[in-house]
């Protein structure tokens, strides 16, 4: 009996599965795999939330593997000495993996072709599971990537997603390899309060109900704050229990503007993921440097825990702070304004925010977080560089009726419309009674200082 190892890594699913559809046709048995990386957990990414999720996530896969006949064979350590040892154990000629594009992950990939070449074995990367376009397939002349989002999105549609794969029927997996026991939620500490589920049975859930009743709102809906009308599949597709070609072709075939904003956003995904696999040292280091002087010492550190806790002073800052830290997730429009709020009005070093966001964020991916920090903060591939979100204007147009604000920040919840984002404004005796800080800065003097600060760095 021939026999084949899948090891899963950002794709757990069984739909769309190119790894697992190849070691099927070329095997007469696989063995599905997921290593617990120690490298991963050394590095601070295996995070309270992530790690719930992703317990989730493999109990859910597990459970779709057996009711094909097969099962989940999870192993804890090094990634490559676990791979070679279950590969040996099993007397496999090939193992599948999905591509992946951070640095981390390509050395990973590299130290383990080796290893297993010198086993006499072979290691298969197939390309399009984790994106719909992979980085490289379209470039511009002269260039190993797109630095602007437009020209790359014409060619990203112009390139089309393959077709998607159905699931398997059967997944027989050898009896010999045996694995420990799943993950389970319950027994990871310090997960936020309202953190989804995870599972591609979740996922698949989510994007039919998505389907049925939001997708067609979508362009009109998605920076509405209080609507909380966006898809929230970001944390599905970080851990692949969604696939970025099925959502594409479903939503091509579906049709309509919403659809179509829906399919940009996937775009935007691929689009910084091309960034990251070009330039690896983006993930740390700005993709455009303005010779910033970010704001350091002990006020800004005071400034960036009031922010981390949502006690600046402007409501809808506030309100996207104490979301994040309560669902593990953040509403698109909010992340702009807070990343804006900390790299430009408070003028602080990005990446101090993307680590904050990274911690919480429980679709907390290199590309997506780093590089739109960087386009926030004008070191990435924003064409404006140094524009500048006010928290009032953009409270006033995406949460025009308070109602974001009220369901985050519950003591302004009984404030009249007209000093819902600007509580400050409040009469004397009515502000005072109120447990809510002044603004931390005035808006106009963290512009003037930002601008001063970049134009003392050119």
């Amino acid at each position: 009996m021939s026999v084949s190892v899948v090891l899963f890594t950002s794709d757990l699913r069984l739909h769309d599965h190119p790894p697992l559809h190849a070691a099927l046709a070329a095997a007469d048995e696989v063995v599905p795999l997921f290593v617990r990386d120690r490298a991963v957990e050394a590095a601070g990414f295996a995070t309270p939330n992530r790690t719930a999720f992703l317990a989730d996530c493999l109990a859910d896969l597990d459970a779709s593997l057996r009711e094909r006949g097969g099962r989940l064979v999870v192993r804890s350590g090094d990634l490559v000495a676990q791979v070679c040892g279950v590969a040996a154990e099993a007397d496999a000629d090939e193992v599948h993996l999905a591509a992946a594009h951070s640095a981390f992950a390509t050395r990973r990939e590299d130290l383990l072709r080796r290893a297993l070449a010198a086993d006499g074995r072979r290691l298969l990367v197939h390309d399009a599971v984790t994106v719909a376009v992979p980085p490289g397939e379209v470039t511009p002349a002269g260039s190993d990537h797109f630095a602007v989002f437009t020209p790359y999105h014409r060619r990203w549609t112009q390139a089309g997603p393959r077709a998607p794969l159905a699931a398997p029927r059967r997944v027989p997996v050898p009896d010999g390899v045996q694995g420990e026991r799943l993950p389970a939620r319950e027994d990871v500490t310090g997960v936020s309060p309202a953190l989804p589920a995870g599972g591609e049975s979740e996922g698949r859930k989510r994007v039919t109900a998505y389907w049925r009743t939001g997708l067609d709102a979508y362009d009109d809906t998605r920076d509405d704050l209080a609507a909380d009308a966006t898809s929230r599949l970001s944390a599905h597709l970080h851990f692949g229990t969604l696939s970025p070609v099925e959502l594409v072709q479903r939503a091509r075939r579906h049709g309509g503007p919403g659809a179509e904003a829906l399919v940009r956003q996937l775009a935007w995904r691929d689009f910084h993921r091309q960034v990251l696999a070009a330039r690896p040292a983006v993930a740390r280091a700005d993709y455009r440097t303005k010779g910033d002087r970010w704001r350091t010492g002990r006020a800004a550190r005071a400034d960036v825990e009031a922010w981390r806790e949502g006690r600046t002073g402007y409501p809808v800052i506030d309100a996207a702070m104490r979301q994040l830290r309560h669902e593990g997730w953040m509403h698109n429009r909010a992340r702009l304004l807070t990343a804006s709020f900390l790299a430009k009005t408070l003028y602080v070093d990005w990446r101090i925010g993307a680590e904050h966001f990274l911690y919480w964020l429980v679709d907390g991916d290199i590309a997506n977080n780093q590089l739109n920090w960087q386009w926030v903060a004008g070191t990435g591939t924003d064409t404006r560089p140094n524009r500048v979100l006010n928290p009032i204007a953009q409270a006033r147009r995406y949460d025009p009726d308070g109602g974001y604000v009220r369901r985050w920040v519950p003591e302004l919840a009984g404030l009249a419309d007209r000093f819902v984002h600007e509580p400050w404004k409040l009469p004397g005796a009515e502000r005072a009674a109120l447990d809510y800080p002044e603004p931390m800065i005035d808006l106009a003097e963290g512009v003037d200082r930002f601008r001063r600060g970049r134009d003392r760095g050119k």
